[in-house]
């Protein structure tokens, strides 16, 4: 297992405290990330309807999952083997029968079919499908919404979470400088990909990576005026910048990382734009501590690239740590006006202050974690727009 038994039952122990206050007494998660960080399970089954179940009065949850993963779970979690309760086959992508039709005749079976049940329906894994079967199946239950209520309980990491995501933007830096360094003209896109795949996984002697939960996201050339892009299997020419967004994974926990290169001499629009993002995510690098509110930061950003006539309109950062594809944020806290979180000591934050215009774009971000008297960054790689000679 990736934690103590202790660390997850206080996980379970403080879940419970957030269910009590909602007046849930039956849990349903089905995003993989809480899956994991309430019982460890770590497969790739995502794909097919899985998931935990904690019931308010009992020490442990249950996991109910496709059968040839059941042994997944034996293998990843602390649960006991009688609270590892597969479904066959027969429920896979089949008209007549639906797992939630499983997991319903389950709950009436274990006498939590009349309850109050709590449902991640905001949720990337649980379909408007798997909602009405549960609704069909226990008649007698009353549902509710549960979104995000293990997400706020990972808000604030454990010291084994923050060395896990110390070890991920180890391979960050890595997968980062290896981009980088074979970004030139002629290159392919794809090829640079495929480096920064190999890094990602290869991770160091000491420790391997894991599988991200965002792909390496490449713009170049006119493309960088927006962020989500991948690769293609154009290459690179001369004039061209490249955005390169990426994570270090380890464990299932994140350190992403944003920088820009130019291939060839920068245009004075580039060069101004990257110094006014630099000394941006300098100025609340700087101000970022215990104590704040998050839209505090985004004021401070605001206001430092205002003086040099830019706006961002967009958030400046989002809560990130344990994450499954198809994002590696936590979709509770957001960097901008009007969240007013108070940082915390071990709060950790992607800090992605891009500028995006119409025809070119520039990207600097850091993975952040919220100390006792500051902030510290997670990788440690220079932060202005990075130049390639042209050869």
């Amino acid at each position: 297992m990736s934690f103590s038994t202790y660390e997850y039952k206080e996980r379970i122990r403080k879940t419970k405290e957030r269910m009590m206050q909602k007046g849930i007494e039956v849990l349903l998660i089905t995003d993989p990330a809480n899956m994991n960080y309430l019982s460890g399970y770590d497969g790739w089954s995502f794909y097919v309807h899985q998931m935990l179940v904690l019931i308010i009065d009992e020490d442990q949850p249950m996991w109910i999952g496709r059968e040839m993963d059941a042994n997944a779970a034996k293998v990843t979690t602390w649960l006991y083997r009688d609270n590892i309760i597969p479904y066959s086959d027969e429920y896979i992508h089949s008209d007549a029968k639906h797992p939630m039709d499983f997991v319903a005749g389950i709950l009436k079976e274990i006498g939590q079919d009349s309850r109050s049940i709590g449902v991640e329906m905001e949720n990337y894994y649980f379909t408007a499908k798997c909602y009405e079967q549960l609704k069909k199946g226990l008649p007698n239950a009353s549902f509710h919404d549960a979104t995000l209520l293990v997400n706020w309980v990972r808000l604030i990491k454990s010291d084994t979470e923050i060395e896990y995501m110390k070890r991920a933007a180890i391979i960050a830096e890595k997968a980062m400088t290896a981009g980088i360094e074979m970004i030139q003209e002629g290159v392919r896109e794809c090829d640079v990909a495929a480096k920064i795949y190999h890094t990602q996984i290869t991770g160091t002697e000491e420790f391997g990576g894991d599988y991200p939960a965002i792909v390496p996201l490449l713009p170049s050339g006119e493309k960088t005026s927006t962020p989500h892009l991948t690769w293609t299997d154009d290459r690179y020419r001369d004039g061209d910048a490249v955005i390169l967004e990426l994570a270090g994974c380890y464990k299932r926990y994140h350190s992403p990382l944003a920088r820009t290169v130019q291939i060839g001499s920068p245009t004075d629009e580039m060069k101004t734009l990257s110094e006014v993002a630099v000394e941006g995510i300098n100025a609340c690098l700087n101000m970022i501590r215990p104590g704040i509110v998050c839209e505090e930061i985004e004021e401070t950003w605001r206001k430092t690239i205002e003086k040099s006539g830019f706006v961002k309109e967009s958030r400046l950062g989002y809560s990130m740590g344990c994450n499954y594809p198809p994002d590696w944020g936590e979709h509770t806290v957001s960097i901008r006006k009007g969240d007013k979180t108070i940082l915390q000591p071990n709060m950790t934050f992607h800090l992605i202050p891009g500028l995006w215009l119409n025809d070119y774009g520039f990207e600097v971000s850091e993975s952040i974690r919220i100390t006792e008297t500051g902030c510290e960054t997670f990788a440690k790689l220079p932060r202005n727009l990075t130049l390639k000679e042209f050869v």
